[in-house]
Order: C-alpha cells, then structure tokens, then sequence
C-alpha cells in the first residue's frame, strides 16, 4: 500500500483513528483495537483517503504513555486497517514508528517533527517513507506556556523551515518531508486565525502541508462566548468551513475526524474550481 495522489484541487482526506482513552475529541470511544479497526474501516466507507492511527494523546495538559502501552494499542490497529488502506502512524517515538512501518504503515506522523526522538530521523531516512513534520514546542503538558511570538506566521515558517534543514542534514529526502503549521499546538486562537489566513506562506515553502483544525478548541469558540462555546461534537460543520479555505489554498491533506462532513466541503471547494494541484506537489 502506498500512499495516494490527490487530483487537481482535490485535497485527500485522512482519517483519525484515535487508539486513546483520553482523546479531546471522542473521549476514547475507540480504545479498543476491535472498535478502532471498526471506527477505520468505517472511515474508509465514508470516503478516507488514509488512516492516522494514534496511541497517545496531545491535547493540552496530557500525559504521554509509556512506550510499551503506546505499541500495544496502536500496532495491532495498523496492521489490520493497513490492509484496507494507507496507514500513517501518529507518534512521536522512534520505536513506536519502526514497528508500525512494519506492521503496514506507510508514513509517519510525527507532531514533534522529530524533535521529540533523536533516532526518529534517521529511521525514516532509513526506511525511506515520509514524515509529517508539524511545528512543535514542546509536550502536551506545558505546550501552551510557550505560545509565544513576534509574528506568529513568520516563526512558524521559519521554525519549520528549521526542521527541514534538520530532516535534511539526517538524510531524509526533501520530497519525504509534509510540513504540518500546527494548528492548536502551542497556539492561541488568535495564532490559529492568523496561519489561516496566511497559509500561503506555509504551502510557499515547497513541500506538502497537512492541515489539522479538526473539532479544534479555537473553532468551538468562534463566534461564541465562552459560556456557550461547542464542546468538540459539535464543531464539524466550522471544521468543514475551514476545509473549504485550505483547500483553495492547495493543500496536500487535511486530517479529521468527521470524513463524511470533509468530503461535502471538498466537493463545494472542487464545485466553485478555479484550483491547480496541492501546493508542494514534487
């Protein structure tokens, strides 16, 4: 299995497989192998171009699992769904993504764009699969503490910009490498508006972007006070709104956790044309 190509102004759609007792968004509803699996081929009817299968959470303020405990609830998940279709692995931990490649996986999906793992670079030089690198600042727990910047966009850019060189400098190939702006991580909401507003910048730099505002906080706020914000089930129609803007801006991928909802608003993006291939495409 290797991972699709999207058409001409069509964004692909990957899927959240969260393998987590304490997901923000679904409150572990998927914690068990057999419901995960369930919940992935389930996505996959719904239109999913690929999975993301994760083992640990990143809300705010989580605590990360042991390794072990991350490879028992992710491994067994990937190796069934990657019969079905291309499995990314959503980890931070070089052990973690080694045993997933094997398991079926087909790219790795690394929030601290490799920060995190000193090996996990060079094992996806190794392997010579892609790496969603996302801009990162730190673990779950504290994350929020360090959103701060001079221009949010600006730092953002440049900091990704960092990460490449690095991926480089271990040997992955430029063209491995999908740059993630980080929405929601170590971020306030009025970072989030910002790098929306401005994602060129992101897509200018040459590699594919994933996006990922899926049922994120600062879209349960939009437009609401505090006391009447959407809790994260209720927030999919503002994350198809946001599809349709990233979408028109070329990006490769947008990860949710409502397929059905994504695939409408890339149908309404694809309707109004006017889009060229995904921004970064090699």
């Amino acid at each position: 299995m290797t991972l699709p190509d999207p058409r001409a102004g069509r964004a692909l759609v990957m899927g959240v497989v969260n393998v987590t007792p304490d997901s923000f968004s679904d409150g572990g509803a998927w914690f068990t192998p057999e419901a995960a699996v369930a919940h992935g081929r389930e996505l996959v009817a719904q239109g999913a171009d690929l999975l993301d299968v994760g083992g640990e959470s990143t809300r705010p303020g989580a605590e990360r699992p042991s390794t072990a405990e991350e490879l028992r609830r992710v491994i067994p998940v990937v190796e069934a769904l990657s019969a079905l279709a291309p499995v990314s692995v959503d980890t931070m931990r070089a052990e973690v993504a080694a045993a997933a490649l094997d398991a079926g996986a087909v790219l790795v999906n690394d929030v601290s764009g490799g920060l995190a793992d000193p090996e996990m670079a060079a094992l996806v030089a190794e392997r010579e699969v892609p790496i969603v690198a996302m801009h990162w600042r730190g673990h779950s727990r504290d994350m929020q503490a360090r959103a701060q910047y001079d221009d949010v966009v600006t730092d953002v850019v440049r900091e990704l910009t960092e990460r490449v060189e690095a991926l480089a400098a271990a040997g992955v190939k430029p063209d491995a490498v999908v740059l993630d702006p980080g929405f929601g991580f170590a971020k306030r909401a009025e970072h989030n508006w910002q790098l929306l507003r401005r994602l060129d910048e992101v897509v200018a730099l040459g590699h594919r972007v994933v996006v990922g505002t899926s049922r994120k906080t600062f879209l349960g706020a939009v437009g609401r006070t505090p006391e009447t914000a959407r809790p994260p089930l209720e927030r999919d129609v503002v994350t198809a709104a946001t599809t349709v803007h990233v979408a028109r801006h070329g990006v490769w991928c947008v990860r949710v956790h409502d397929v059905v909802a994504t695939v409408d608003a890339l149908d309404v993006a694809e309707a109004l044309g006017g889009l060229g291939p995904p921004g970064g495409l090699r």
